[in-house]
């Protein structure tokens, strides 16, 4: 699986992340496997991975602010993917409406899963 959720059990908060398994020639990411991690950081600092950055949070921003979830880090991160390792997008999402110490609520959760299939798919990731 492509996407990854955890939740935070003490805050209104969860992590997402999409490994990128193929690549995306259009934001110019065509070796998208590397033997060890330091190989992947290339390519999490060019130019098409903040542009695939731009279009993550582009698509992101009004699907979450409609769910009272917000954006709280939006980068790249190193996935380990059996014997090698992958570029990928790491997405840490606050729920605004709910009290610290208390997880997300399940309609967020739920807002949360699809807008990450939804990055999974209008960006190709897998």
């Amino acid at each position: 699986m492509s996407i990854r959720i955890t939740q935070d059990a003490h805050q209104p908060a969860a992590t997402v992340q999409w490994m990128i398994q193929h690549p995306l020639p259009d934001f110019d990411l065509d070796p998208v496997e590397a033997p060890i991690p330091r190989d992947i950081d290339p390519m999490l600092a060019s130019q098409g991975f903040k542009d695939l950055l731009d279009e993550a949070r582009a698509i992101l921003e009004p699907q979450l602010a409609q769910s009272g979830l917000e954006i709280t880090q939006l980068t790249g991160a190193i996935c380990p993917d059996e014997n090698v390792f992958r570029p990928g997008i790491w997405l840490v999402a606050r729920e605004t409406t709910s009290a610290s110490g208390q997880p997300i609520s399940s309609a967020a959760r739920a807002r949360l899963e699809q807008a990450a299939e939804m990055i999974r798919t209008r960006l190709a990731l897998s």
